[in-house]
């Protein structure tokens, strides 16, 4: 056998080895827990989502997924960390636009690559923001808010605890013409709670977390971000109908650390699709208010590069500057 036909022998060797290896890799995998990295902490919308996912998904694979909150930094504490986790399968992102549109527009020095550092699994589902106000401040509607707001410039504030409750609050005092205190926090709970106990006027939430509370009578919704009226809170109007133009969904969705090998990735994809289709967690995640829309790898890929467009291009019309 002469040299080119033994290096071709070898070449082909090698590919049909490689391929072996990603079969045996995707009918094996997985063979121990698996660890979801969530970057906000418990009771937020997208950890209640996670684990109703993840509760799901764990059965689709037939091994536990392990939810770990790893708050803080508009979430890049666990972006971080899920970027520069081993590419084996083993740590997941369930993460929201925050992290992978919004951070590159809002943060000096993120720490890490929305695009380059991760590979889409799929999304799951789009949620909008709800305006909410301690029921103790006088206002009952966004209209009177904004008077409110007004009369007395920079005595009332809001709260946020991620770039999707951070980014419609600037928007709205850019589009009315308001002064407002942002105090930011670590979650949307912690900011809710404050809320709730009367330390700051109002905030946007995601919708799983404050429908709750607006239920239960402890806040007052005034506005939602979507364009239309939401189904699970009909009565509450779209700021859109005030300010046309205001409309901003938050979503949800599913990565792993760029390098993660194909057959994985697929196998999470197909187990991830399965999951968003099963009726019980459409049920309960509907009922939270969300909206169910499951995307491929390629199709998150596409829709990830064009939020980080849009949502550059909203932050910087809001005014908001990077930090």
């Amino acid at each position: 056998m002469n040299k080119s036909i033994r290096m071709g022998a070898y070449a082909l060797a090698s590919l049909a080895a490689f391929g072996a290896a990603g079969a045996v890799a995707a009918d094996s995998y997985p063979h121990r827990p698996v660890t979801v990295l969530v970057p906000f902490g418990p009771g937020s919308g997208v950890d209640t989502t996670a684990r109703i996912v993840g509760e799901a998904l764990s059965r689709e694979l037939g091994q536990p997924l392990v939810i770990e909150n790893r708050a803080g930094a508009q979430g890049a504490i666990a972006a971080q960390a899920a970027a520069r986790a081993a590419a084996d399968g083993y740590t997941l992102f369930f993460t929201t636009q925050t992290t992978q549109a919004a951070n590159p527009a809002l943060m000096k020095k993120p720490g890490y690559d929305p695009v380059k550092d991760f590979a889409p699994v799929g999304r799951v589902a789009y949620t909008p923001a709800l305006l909410v106000a301690n029921p103790a401040l006088p206002v009952k509607t966004l209209a009177d808010l904004v008077k409110l707001a007004k009369a007395q410039p920079g005595k009332l504030s809001y709260a946020s605890g991620s770039a999707g409750t951070l980014v419609p609050g600037a928007m709205l005092t850019t589009a009315a013409g308001i002064q407002m205190l942002h105090v930011p926090y670590k979650s949307i709970p912690l900011g809710l709670n404050d809320v709730m106990a009367g330390h700051v006027s109002a905030m946007f939430t995601d919708i799983v977390t404050g429908t709750q509370q607006v239920k239960a009578g402890k806040v007052r919704a005034l506005g939602i971000s979507s364009a239309k009226p939401w189904p699970l809170l009909p009565e509450v109007p779209p700021i859109a109908e005030q300010y046309p133009g205001f409309e901003l969904l938050a979503w949800y969705a599913l990565y792993v650390p760029a390098g993660t090998p194909a057959p994985v990735i697929e196998r999470l994809s197909q187990a991830l699709e399965k999951t968003t289709r099963d009726p019980a967690v459409r049920e309960r995640l509907v009922g939270l208010g969300l909206e169910m829309s499951y995307s491929t790898p390629a199709e998150l890929a596409v829709f990830g590069r064009a939020e980080l467009e849009k949502w550059s291009r909203v932050i910087q019309a809001a005014g908001i500057e990077k930090e």
